[in-house]
This record gives C-alpha cells, sequence and structure tokens, in this order.
C-alpha cells in the first residue's frame, strides 16, 4: 500500500513551500527596487513569475507585513520584512566540507553571502588543497573541523564530499556540533533527530529536465 508523504510544517505553522517562495519574490523585488519602483502589488508580483495572487498574499502574510489597498506593498519594506523574516539579514556563519569542484564553485559564489550564508572556512583531506584558499576561503584539513566548530560556535555545514562519503562525513559534522546541513550530494542522509538536513540534489533536477525535455520533444532514449 502507497502512504501519502506528509506535507512538512514548521512550528510556526508555515508550509515549506511558502519559504522556498518567499526568496524568488526577495529576487524580483531587488530587481524592480534597482529599476525605480516604489510599490508593487500582488498581482504585480503574480503576473511576473507566474503565481496566484491569493497565494502571494497568504505567503507573504506570514513575515507580518500587509498591503495597502489600491497601493500594495512598498517595496523596500518588503524587502527588509522578508530578508528579516528568513534571516537573510543576519549573518549565519557555515562550513563547507568537501572542497571539489561543486564545493568550489560554491565558495566562489560571493552572492550567497546576500542570502544569509557565510562560509568563513572549508575543510577536505586532499593533502594537495590544505591551507591552500579559493575564493579567498581558506581550505583546512578535516581534524580541525571539531575543534574549530566548537571554539567559534558554528552549528551550519554545507555538505560538498563526493557520494561515497557523504553519510561518514555528515556523520563526523555531526559529531562536531553541526546541527543543520545543507546537503549538495544525492546521498539520503541518516541523522540522528535534531539535526536539520535540507537537501539540494542536482542529479534530481536534472533528471525532471531531460524528462521533460524529451517528452516535449519526443525523443526516444538511446
Amino acid at each position: 500500500m502507497v502512504t501519502k508523504k506528509k506535507k512538512i510544517k514548521l512550528k510556526e505553522g508555515v508550509s515549506e513551500p511558502t519559504l522556498k517562495r518567499l526568496p524568488g519574490y526577495l529576487t524580483y523585488l531587488k530587481r524592480i527596487q534597482k529599476l525605480g519602483h516604489i510599490n508593487v502589488s500582488a498581482p504585480t508580483i503574480a503576473s511576473e513569475l507566474e503565481l496566484d495572487p491569493t497565494q502571494i498574499v497568504k505567503d507573504l502574510t506570514v513575515t507580518g507585513i500587509k498591503g495597502k489597498p489600491k497601493v500594495g506593498y512598498n517595496i523596500a519594506e518588503l524587502i527588509l520584512t522578508i530578508e528579516e523574516y528568513l534571516g537573510f539579514n543576519k549573518k549565519n556563519e557555515a562550513f563547507l566540507v568537501g572542497a571539489g569542484k561543486l564545493g568550489q564553485a560554491i565558495l566562489s559564489y560571493h552572492e550567497l553571502q546576500g542570502f544569509g550564508i557565510n562560509i568563513i572556512t572549508a575543510f577536505d583531506i586532499d593533502p594537495k588543497k590544505i591551507n591552500t584558499e579559493y575564493g579567498k576561503t581558506v581550505i583546512l584539513h578535516m581534524d580541525k573541523l571539531g575543534d574549530l566548530a566548537q571554539r567559534l560556535g558554528v552549528s551550519i555545514g554545507i555538505l560538498t564530499t563526493p557520494p561515497n562519503v557523504a553519510q561518514k562525513t555528515a556523520k563526523a559534522m555531526v559529531k562536531s556540533g553541526i546541527k543543520a546541513i545543507w546537503n549538495l550530494t544525492p546521498v539520503k542522509l541518516k541523522l540522528p533527530k535534531g539535526v536539520i538536513v535540507q537537501d539540494t540534489s542536482m542529479f534530481a533536477n536534472v533528471a525532471i529536465l531531460l524528462k521533460k525535455f524529451h517528452d516535449l520533444h519526443d525523443i526516444k532514449p538511446d
């Protein structure tokens, strides 16, 4: 018998889909702010992002902000409200573990700081990478993770290791004091309750992209 997967709800009653949409609103708002716009309505946002206006109002309501009739939302105020609600305006320091090609790409993406994540150090076990810098971030040996996590009070980790060592590495991160992991590997991690894991599988997204492309163009796989 197939059981339906329950929709995940946060303690505050905010659904994950809502949280996933808020950064998209933020990106759009910053773009039109640069163009000189002062106010924006839910229908305008909906038209641009191809969403339902009612859904947008519901999503924005969780931040505590309310639009004004015939005016909508003040863009500057809305940006600050969303950033504060998501924690993007705070410096959430994090460690990155796995300084391979994917890890290096993340380290080079400085815009990540604009979304509340500040990677202060990266870790690896490759002797050629130890004590080198990439994207102005020093790469240290994995053995130093536990000590630095405790001394600096860092509890957020980004996992970008090869799949075959992802589970082992994640356990080591948790043992070192990491309480939240952004998992960029295709591995489904098995960790103690209380540890937050957010999976971002590029492989799954690529599979969806290719399937849609093949179906649209009626391309048969080899």
